[in-house]
This record gives structure tokens, sequence and C-alpha cells, in this order.
């Protein structure tokens, strides 16, 4: 246990899922009494992309919500300030990539537009009064884009160490999932799965 404790006793950036926060922590007014800046980011774990049917669903997102739940669970247990990245859109799509603004068009499904039930957490998350929300309108919603945006920002950003839990992440496939940890893996990053992570003492 104490080479698990070391490995991931400085993470500096826990990216569970999506987006560039890597750039924007630096910005963000917290405070804590610790020598590393530690965070935990959790993305796009809003109904649209995890229910079955939902308009923008991602394969495997749905099987990985209670390790993300645990994820949160863990820490908040170690006071691990929580920063939800979520999209929401203006129901006209006027925000939106080019290549979804067919998807706003009338009668169309409006994914994760503002105020919807698809913009809503699922069911066993929930932003709570010290966690910081950040809204978005452009990617990330898988592996290999938003984690792996972050990831690669956070370490050309040279934070001191960048972790992803591996079993809290999905990809549209577990080979496409793979793949992108493995390249993550070669700059540096370390993958811990979810009970490794929350039996290290980070």
């Amino acid at each position: 246990m104490a080479e698990t404790d070391s490995k991931w006793k400085k993470t500096a950036l826990l990216v569970i899922d999506m987006q560039v926060l890597a750039i924007l922590l630096p910005s963000i007014d917290l405070t804590f009494n610790s020598e590393t800046l530690y965070s935990l980011e959790f993305g796009c774990f809003q109904n649209d992309f995890i229910l079955p049917g939902g308009p923008m669903l991602v394969k495997g997102g749905q099987a990985i919500v209670p390790n993300v739940i645990k994820a949160v669970e863990v820490a908040r247990g170690r006071g691990i300030p929580i920063i939800w990245v979520v999209r929401e859109h203006d129901p006209l799509g006027r925000d939106v990539e080019l290549f979804r603004r067919h998807l706003y068009s009338p009668g169309k499904p409006k994914p994760t537009s503002k105020g919807s039930f698809g913009a809503e957490l699922v069911d066993g998350l929930e932003i709570k009064g010290d966690d910081y929300k950040l809204v978005k309108t452009r990617f990330s919603v898988q592996t290999p884009n938003c984690i792996r945006q972050t990831v690669f920002d956070a370490v050309a950003l040279d934070y001191q160490s960048v972790t992803v839990i591996i079993d809290a992440t999905a990809a549209a496939t577990p080979e496409i999932h793979v793949a992108n940890i493995l390249d993550m893996n070669n700059i540096g990053v370390t993958a811990p799965t979810l009970a490794e992570w929350a039996e290290s003492n980070t």
C-alpha cells in the first residue's frame, strides 16, 4: 500500500470525465490547506449523455455512473474540491458546434438545453454548496475527446501530476477507451482504478 500511496499522493488534477478544466483551474478562487492543489472534475454526467435513448448517448456511460458516485463520495470525505463541468445550450442552438446545430431545429431534441431534463445530472449525482459548476458549450464528451484534451492541457501547463480514474471514464468502445488511456500513460499520466485511487492516501 505504501507504493500506491506515494504514486497518487501529489495528484494535482483528477480527471474523472470531460472538459478543459486544467486551463481554468488557476483562475478559480478556491482556498485549500494543502501544499498541492487538489481538485476532482466531473462532467457531462447529464441525462442526455447517459440515459438510454438520450440524443447524445455515450455508450458505456451509464455503466460507470456508480463509480463516479463513489469517486464523489471519496472526494467529499477527503475534502477535495469538486468541479462539475456541464453542457448547457441555448434552446435555439446558437452556441453549439456548427455540425450539431441541426439538432436544435424545430421538432429536434435540442440536447442539454438550459433548464431541460436532459441537462440535469443523472440520478445519484448532485452539485452541492461548496462545489464549483463550470458551464461549457464545446467538446468534450468521452475519453478520446474531453478527457484526453484536459489531460494534454494539464501536462502542457506543467501540472505536477495528472490522474485519470480509468473505470470512471468511458468511450464508444472499450478498445477506443484503452487506446486513449495508453496514449495518456505515455505522457506520464497515472491511471488507477477507482478502488486503487480510493485506497490511496491522496
